[in-house]
């Protein structure tokens, strides 16, 4: 059977059930050809007004629903990612960009945020406290209502899915605005799996669209909850619109995660490493590495062989060719890209590999000799370059790598693990890595930054508890209390 129908979202979105946008439609562009691929609704505010209502008109009921019944319809969106895993991957590469390695960690990591959504429905719901009256007295997380999901567009279905199946699982609804380049792979794609994993209808809500949808979701009194993933300035704008009206908001932002290479590391072992951190999506993540740290003993030989590696990696259409990198989402995003190099080099950094690009695809690039006013160095550049700068003792490690303002990611190599660890405690990040990347996520643990990459680890594990529930006190007396008057 067939889950995905480019006819049924032809100019709509999904409420339950495929239903024509106000805004108009949208052309659903392959990044790697220019070419269409189908064609789907684009959200105005009127639309996130009548969805909004009609979640919350939905989600009492679900939440009276018994857990066991909501674990199973989580359980079997897991199952329904793995059955339709091929199809579901051939969007991501042509939509995307993913190569297919990529694709299947998408749609590996969906299924899993699923399985692990479902045990949360079971979860011990609060905490009998002390209290010095004649009652109970306890907490009791009970579901927010209606929860406003703002996804990007860079991995479309991981970005999506990790908010909307721990909020569905607690007993909430749910409007999804993706990406409006990425409709299918960050909205449609879940709106299929839990319709035919049995989700009662109105409870999720998918409105591509652009700034003007996203703000009128922030903005509904129906909307108590926000969890958005994008860029830091976007980020901002959601937080100080969450906090007027005077509600929560998860964000996870951006980033310039730093990889430092401590002396005693294996360059034979690191360089992998190294480029896999920057390199990985084209760079289009979060959490790439953004800034090399290398010890001024192996600097030289650093940036020679992560040069070489970064000219040996081939580029092109994933759907297409066996590739390492596919195209740049869109030529906006290449431009900015290749404007940062070429300032880079321009304020004196040194050129060591890439900085040319074919239509969207871009080389994989390394540039040396960078210092506090390189622009790539200094900026989150969202695309494959590797600035590298050297350090001459820990503590300028330290200070090179706390001079940021982001704390997203952090990787250490070393062969001294313990120092690795003692090192990273000096250093603000939401994320530690020893002898590894800077790239990784799992769908048990706690994902999030601190500083200008969000509002710390708001995803993932038991963070979603508190993510997508209120706790609420409750008191229970035998018989009616007195009072002196």
């Amino acid at each position: 059977m067939t889950l995905l129908d480019s006819q049924a979202w032809s100019g709509h979105g999904w409420t339950g059930r495929w239903e024509r946008l106000t805004g108009g439609e949208i052309d659903i562009v392959e990044p790697a050809t220019g070419g269409v691929l189908g064609h789907t609704g684009f959200a105005d505010a009127s639309d996130v007004d009548r969805s909004a209502e009609t979640a919350a008109a939905a989600q009492g009921e679900w939440a009276a629903t018994p857990f066991h019944e909501r674990a199973a319809v989580l359980r079997r969106a897991g199952d329904l990612f793995y059955a339709h895993a091929d199809e579901i991957k051939d969007w991501l590469v042509r939509e995307a960009g993913n190569v297919p390695g990529k694709a299947d960690f998408e749609v590996h990591t969906a299924a899993q945020e699923c399985y692990e959504a479902a045990a949360l429905a079971s979860r011990p719901p609060g905490q009998i406290l002390p209290t010095e009256a004649p009652r109970l007295s306890y907490i009791r997380r009970v579901p927010v209502g209606v929860v406003g999901v703002i996804a990007p567009f860079n991995a479309a279905l991981i970005l999506a899915i990790r908010s909307v199946a721990p909020a569905l699982a607690l007993g909430n609804a749910v409007v999804l605005k993706p990406d409006p380049r990425t409709p299918v792979c960050g909205g449609f794609v879940m709106a299929r799996v839990f319709e035919e994993a049995g989700l009662p209808a109105g409870l999720l809500h998918v409105l591509p669209g652009a700034a003007e949808a996203g703000q009128a979701l922030v903005a509904h009194p129906r909307v108590p909850v926000i969890s958005f993933t994008g860029s830091t300035p976007a980020g901002r704008a959601v937080g100080e619109t969450a906090g007027r009206h005077l509600k929560r908001a998860h964000l996870e932002l951006g980033g310039n995660s730093a990889l430092i290479v401590l002396p005693d590391a294996d360059l034979d072992a690191v360089i992998s490493t190294a480029a896999w951190g920057s390199f990985f999506h084209q760079g289009q993540i979060c959490m790439t590495t953004g800034r090399h740290l290398v010890h001024e003993s192996l600097y030289e030989e650093y940036v020679e062989r992560l040069a070489a590696k970064a000219d040996s990696l081939a580029v092109g259409d994933p759907a297409r060719d066996k590739v390492h990198l596919g195209p740049i989402i869109d030529a906006g995003q290449r431009d900015k890209i290749h404007g940062l190099v070429t300032y880079s080099v321009e304020s004196g950094a040194r050129l060591a590999a890439g900085g040319t690009h074919e239509d969207l695809f871009y080389r994989p690039t390394v540039l040396a000799g960078v210092g506090d006013d390189t622009p790539a160095y200094v900026k989150e550049v969202f695309g494959p370059v590797a600035p590298v700068r050297s350090f001459g003792t820990e503590e300028e490690a330290v200070a090179l790598a706390t001079a940021s303002e982001y704390g997203l990611s952090l990787g250490i190599v070393t062969r001294d693990a313990a120092r690795g660890l003692d090192l990273a405690d000096r250093i603000p990040t939401g994320i530690v890595h020893i002898n590894d990347q800077t790239v990784n996520d799992e769908a048990v643990a706690p994902f999030g930054g601190v500083a200008a990459s969000g509002t710390g680890s708001r995803f993932g594990g038991e963070a979603n508890l508190e993510a997508f529930t209120d706790a609420r006190w409750t008191t229970v007396r035998a018989t009616a209390a007195t009072y002196p008057f």
